[in-house]
């Protein structure tokens, strides 16, 4: 119950990373647990003896024969599971129509079709720009092909001319390019992705270069959405230290030595900045 208030009143990131669905099928899964446990009488509360002490029966004169009449008072009936049960799911219901409401309202599926067209062709535009080619960026809401399930913020074939990013992507550049929100590492991260999956469309098919490629361009590409060149660069720049910071799984994606100032991959050997 409390992972569920946290996902609906916590941060962005939270609910962008863990999918409403889990977040109630691990409650539900807990319900039925305890259900069960109820059901195969697993062990038994212990119930206190509230009954008055031999040192106060002396002191206040209650009688022995009195024990019998005050047990049947003071003892409680056992509390049905099912009636837990039901209350249980009585509280995730509520609490789901809360979560619909909020996710409703939050996020890309919060901005009516319109606004979303319009993003999409802009980001379109941007992409096209850095592909040197017309292509097509798509937000792919039904998860067909990016999102939590299929690990990745974006796809795109090498050579192609569509990409597909997650709508979180769409809405962190949608907030840029249309309100000038920027959320710092959300929105280079968007950058990146958009970035990374355009240079893709160019032909770059190692994923370490193209990483590379991605977050030099992303520069530019950050400016052209709104940001002004000393952000776009500290957002750039903070995307590359995190993508040195990762793990072994995302290895492949990995920048190569040669991803620096004057090196094999910077696309603007003759300046001084990188990215």
């Amino acid at each position: 119950m409390v992972f569920v208030i946290a996902w609906i009143l916590g941060p962005d990131v939270l609910r962008d990373t863990v999918p409403l669905l889990v977040v109630f099928a691990i409650a539900l899964g807990l319900e039925l647990q305890f259900l069960v446990g109820a059901l195969r009488g697993g062990a038994r509360r212990r119930v206190p003896d509230r009954l008055p002490q031999q040192v106060d029966r002396e002191r206040y004169g209650f009688a022995e024969d009195d024990d019998e009449e005050t047990d049947e008072v003071l003892s409680p009936a056992a509390p049905s599971p099912f009636r837990g049960f039901l209350v249980g799911l009585g509280v995730l219901a509520v609490l789901a129509a809360v979560a619909w409401v909020v996710e409703g309202r939050t996020g890309w599926s919060s901005l009516d079709g319109d606004t979303k067209l319009a993003t999409v062709e802009r980001l379109s535009e941007e992409a096209s720009r850095m592909a040197d080619k017309d292509v097509t960026v798509g937000c792919d809401e039904a998860r067909d092909y990016v999102g939590y399930v299929q690990h990745a913020d974006g796809i795109a074939v090498v050579g192609g001319d569509r990409t597909y990013v997650t709508p979180e992507i769409c809405f962190d550049l949608h907030g840029l390019a249309f309100e000038g929100d920027v959320r710092g590492s959300r929105t280079g991260r968007a950058i990146a992705v958009l970035a990374h999956e355009t240079w893709h469309l160019r032909g770059e098919s190692d994923e370490g270069t193209t990483e590379c490629y991605a977050l030099q361009s992303g520069v530019e590409l950050g400016q052209r959405l709104g940001l002004g060149e000393a952000t776009a660069r500290r957002l750039m720049a903070q995307q590359l230290t995190e993508n040195r910071l990762r793990g072994l799984e995302t290895a492949e994606y990995r920048v190569s030595s040669e991803c620096r100032d004057g090196g094999r991959l910077d696309l603007d050997p003759a300046g001084s900045t990188f990215p």
